[in-house]
């Protein structure tokens, strides 16, 4: 299921999650420019994030990958879903909480989504990059705040596409099911495909978990 929009109105324009999606994409096109392989290879190793370097050699240029990383993407696809769910959830959640706390509740999902992606991948030395963690953390108090809202999917069915409107907690719990289940295949597998289902776990609980604190005293839960 692919979700499309939703039909959940705001009060006021989502200007940081705008922001949040010029900035990768901006970042994405400099990636674009680097057309030799030494060069996106530096930059992978200077700001993606690798845990078995973190945990080997721990310093402020290392534990500054955690959120650099979150503004790389590795390819055109792995941009436009993460910016997709971003622009669909995001501004609802930036109405929530308000502009510049959404700017820090997206980045401490971001930080708890590369910790429990450390915790589950201690050896891996696959670099790690995206913004799904962050957008993870959206989508976890997305679930919390407006788990009845309706939201336009499209469903591929061999060659065809049904679109349908589902309610918003059946599209998240169908979701996160898919990342628990993805994430238990690579338990113990620190050179698995590279992506890291642990950092989607990770970012939607601390999504569930922060957003009650984060969210204007008007905004009441499970609506």
């Amino acid at each position: 299921m692919i979700p499309l929009r939703d039909e959940n109105p705001t009060r006021t324009f989502a200007v940081v999650t705008l922001l949040l999606i010029v900035a990768n994409i901006i970042i994405f096109a400099y990636e674009l420019t680097l057309t030799a392989e030494h060069q996106l290879h530096a930059l992978l190793a200077s700001y993606a994030l690798v845990p078995a370097e973190i945990l080997a050699a721990p310093s402020l240029p290392a534990y500054g990958t955690v959120f650099t990383s979150m503004f790389l993407h590795g390819g055109l696809l792995h941009l436009a879903g993460n910016m997709l769910y971003l622009w669909i959830f995001g501004n609802n959640i930036e109405d929530a909480v308000g502009h510049l706390r959404f700017v820090l509740f997206y980045l401490l999902c971001g930080l708890a989504a590369a910790a429990t992606h450390i915790a589950m991948q201690p050896e891996s030395t696959v670099p790690t990059i995206g913004a799904s963690g962050a957008v993870s953390g959206v989508l976890g108090a997305y679930l919390l705040l407006y788990p009845r809202a309706k939201v336009l999917v499209v469903i591929p069915i061999w060659i065809f596409l049904r679109f349908a409107y589902l309610p918003a907690w059946v599209l998240l719990i169908v979701w996160f099911a898919l990342q628990l289940l993805s994430g238990w295949w690579t338990v113990g597998n620190p050179q698995s495909d590279g992506i890291a289902f642990w950092a989607h776990i990770g970012g939607f609980l601390a999504g569930l978990l922060l957003v009650p604190l984060f969210k204007k005293r008007r905004v009441r839960l499970l609506r």
